[in-house]
């Protein structure tokens, strides 16, 4: 059964239960990044009380211009990476979106507005494009309801910050520095969303892993990712850290089969294609190498898995590769020479323990995303509430209650929950029916 789907047991005499207030969440499936974090992000505003509807950015465009896109920056990673790279600092700088991004944006808001159901008090957008839609109609008055960005990298490009949006939510002080200097509202950090299941193994789950996987038992591991598209220098990095001596490459090539055939022709004996169980494959691994610093990055901080960037694909990988280094959390090795005796510190001496936690400690040191969203759609709903005085004075301290509830729930009084993500939403249900309960 669907997880907002509630049975009316009440009874042919009692009143239907009310729908649950709804949030709409769009991401894109360029990559997986974006799209994992939403749907991580969706099932805890589930959790929290809310009913979530997920939409895809590129099936909000017109005429197959989603799917050329997607293709677009797809083929210039793998064949182009160096015009991707002339791309994406020619972007790097502040103010509006260039032309082409602009007709995208308006091209799609009107199939934006349509696909917002009635009853959703918010919006939030984990795609740059998606965030710009958003604020344009929130600017023109014409979405009513806050408009959040989650920023799924840990480098913030100038185009993920749109004019318009309410609040602006970063898994760490760096990438929400960078989003305050390009002038993004309200930025808060939050921890990262990651699966349940990417969680630290003890030695006990980690043999057990090696032994599913059939990986050696008796040697340090190396997980070498390149995203869901198996993009970039992924065999030199494998060779190079086979030759280091200091780990074993496991490869993950994602969706790029082409790749895992010139790997395994190549000797490599650990090679996977789509990886359907990554929290086990992570469990059994002692570090993880990789080339962008999107969702995998945190999927191994929370796994409690030291981090190193290496050979990075161009544009947003250096970006975040920079960032993640900048913030103590993934250490970048630009000279190849240096690659053996960093994996060896990290999978035996002390740095590895240090950056172990330091990864670890995204997680416990801020609120959750949905803590805070849910916070943002209660002041929003306390501003929105009238405040016309009840004819009757007996109401007035049901209505007082009312929009003391909303402002509870606003001002974070559960603020010791937030780190599990347990937030008051029943408290900002009650505001709402008591304020339309008692309105005259």
């Amino acid at each position: 059964m669907p997880r907002n789907h509630r049975v009316n047991d009440s009874g042919p005499d009692r009143p239907a239960p009310h729908p649950l207030p709804r949030i709409m969440i769009i991401s894109a499936r360029v990559g997986a990044g974006h799209d994992g974090a939403a749907a991580e992000l969706g099932r805890r505003l589930e959790d929290a009380g809310f009913a979530v509807d997920r939409r895809d950015f590129l099936d909000l465009l017109p005429a197959g211009l989603g799917r050329l896109l997607s293709a677009t920056y797809h083929r210039m990673l793998t064949w182009a990476p160096r015009a991707y790279q002339r791309l994406y600092a020619s972007t790097e700088h502040p103010g509006h979106p260039g032309l082409l991004v602009r007709s995208l944006v308006r091209s799609c808001r009107r199939r934006t507005l349509r696909a917002v159901a009635p009853g959703t008090v918010a919006v939030v957008s984990t795609y740059p494009g998606a965030s710009h839609v958003l604020g344009g109609l929130r600017l023109a008055g014409r979405l009513r309801m806050p408009a959040f960005t989650y920023l799924t990298d840990f480098s913030v490009h100038p185009l993920w910050v749109a004019p318009g949006i309410d609040a602006h939510l970063a898994p760490h002080r760096v990438p929400a520095g960078q989003a305050q200097a390009w002038g993004a509202a309200r930025v808060t950090v939050v921890s990262p969303v990651t699966g349940e299941r990417f969680v630290p193994a003890d030695d006990g789950a980690r043999t057990a892993a090696r032994a599913a996987f059939g990986l050696p038992a008796d040697r340090a591991l190396a997980l070498v990712v390149a995203g869901s598209w198996g993009v970039g220098a992924v065999r030199e990095s494998a060779a190079e850290i086979l030759a280091s001596g200091a780990a074993v490459p496991v490869v993950v090539c994602g969706a790029n089969e082409a790749l895992a055939e010139q790997l395994r022709a190549d000797g490599f004996p650990y090679v996977r294609g789509w990886e359907t169980d990554m929290p086990g494959l992570m469990r059994a691994c002692d570090v993880l190498v990789q080339n962008a610093g999107g969702l995998t990055s945190l999927e191994a901080f929370a796994s409690g898995l030291p981090v190193v960037t290496f050979r990075c694909i161009p544009g947003h990988g250096r970006t975040n590769a920079a960032a993640l280094d900048e913030a103590g959390l993934a250490l970048w090795v630009r000279d190849p020479a240096a690659l053996g005796s960093v994996l060896t510190s990290l999978t035996t001496g002390a740095l590895g323990a240090r950056q172990r936690a330091a990864g670890l400690g995204l997680f416990t040191s801020e609120p959750g995303p949905a803590a805070v969203i849910t916070t943002v759609v209660a002041e929003h709903a306390a501003r929105q509430a009238p405040v016309a005085r009840p004819t009757r004075p007996a109401r007035r301290g049901v209505r007082t209650l009312a929009v003391g509830l909303a402002g509870a729930a606003a001002f974070g009084i559960a603020a010791p929950a937030q780190a599990g993500e347990v937030v008051p939403a029943r408290w900002e249900s009650a505001a709402h029916h008591l304020i339309e309960r008692y309105e005259p």
